[in-house]
């Protein structure tokens, strides 16, 4: 098996985790707060990493600190809104609206650069609006406030992977991703703390989502993804991650239960094409240039 090969392979695993986690999330809330899950997730996950960084810590410097900062402050908030939209959709809609950021990231670069989009990404976002609506709106012309909250997570990841962009290069990734997962810590701490009440014991589903989620959802995908998109195209690592969502609908209607109408069935390969056309023509160069210690 070539490098490539084995790289798109393991970030389609990682992909199927992160599509795995939205059912197992769902079920967990029902025995703890968003918040509280969400701080204890992350506090899980930086804990981790911070112990495999634990030599380098002395070496993380102020700009590391802030760029790794307002990273985990957008990732901050589409932690959090994708947990609060759970509670008020389905695993299969939070699944694929979450997937929109990869859909999002060009348009708001186009923005941002005060220059147009190519025709692909207007193509695709077209696309997959129609597919939310198709998706999302049942009968009348208003969306669920659990897909509207779902949707500003997919707003956040898109920021969080545009700065990720401008900043990683300039960073030790392990030190970077380290004080991402501390800044969520702290966000969610903060906000759970005034908001919610500590469950005195946590049930059988907690602890099922705590497992999967901090450490094979967050620590180890973020840094399977640093080590081995080096040795692949961004426009291979774009069409897989557009899998996520594919995932948490097959795992939510075979596990789930969760019903999938044609309807729904139709929107959700409109979001696929949507998401395929707005990274048609991304990264059809070279990888860029990286090293197993970024």
């Amino acid at each position: 098996m070539n490098k490539q090969l084995a790289a798109d392979a393991a970030l389609l695993l990682v992909t199927f985790i992160w599509g795995t986690t939205f059912l197992v999330v769902k079920r967990a809330l029902g025995g703890i707060g968003p918040y509280y899950f969400v701080a204890l997730r992350f506090l899980l996950a930086f804990i981790f990493l911070a112990l495999m960084a634990w030599r380098q810590l002395p070496s993380l410097d102020r700009l590391t600190a802030l760029h790794g900062g307002v990273v985990g402050l957008f990732l901050s908030a589409g932690c959090i809104f994708q947990t609060l939209g759970l509670q008020y959709t389905s695993a299969a809609n939070a699944g694929f609206i979450s997937g929109l950021s990869v859909i999002l990231v060009p348009i708001l670069e186009a923005f941002f650069a005060r220059t147009l989009p190519g025709i692909f990404p207007l193509l695709g976002a077209l696309s997959a609006t129609t597919g939310l609506a198709l998706l999302t709106l049942k009968g009348r012309l208003a969306l669920n406030p659990g897909d509207f909250l779902v949707f500003l997570c997919a707003l956040s990841f898109a920021g969080q992977i545009i700065l990720v962009e401008r900043y990683t290069s300039d960073h030790d990734s392990l030190l970077f991703t380290t004080v991402q997962l501390g800044t969520v810590t702290l966000v969610s701490f903060l906000l759970a703390i005034p908001l919610e009440t500590l469950p005195v014991t946590l049930t059988p589903a907690v602890w099922q989502a705590f497992l999967l989620t901090a450490l094979p959802a967050t620590s180890l995908a973020y840094l399977i993804q640093n080590k081995v998109q080096q040795f692949t195209t961004a426009t291979h690592t774009a069409i897989i991650f557009t899998m996520e969502p594919v995932f948490a609908a097959l795992v939510a209607y075979f596990w789930g239960q969760e019903a999938l109408t044609w309807q729904q069935g139709i929107g959700c390969f409109l979001i696929l094409v949507g998401m395929f056309l707005a990274e048609l023509k991304v990264g059809t160069g070279s990888p860029a240039n990286r090293t197993l210690d970024k």
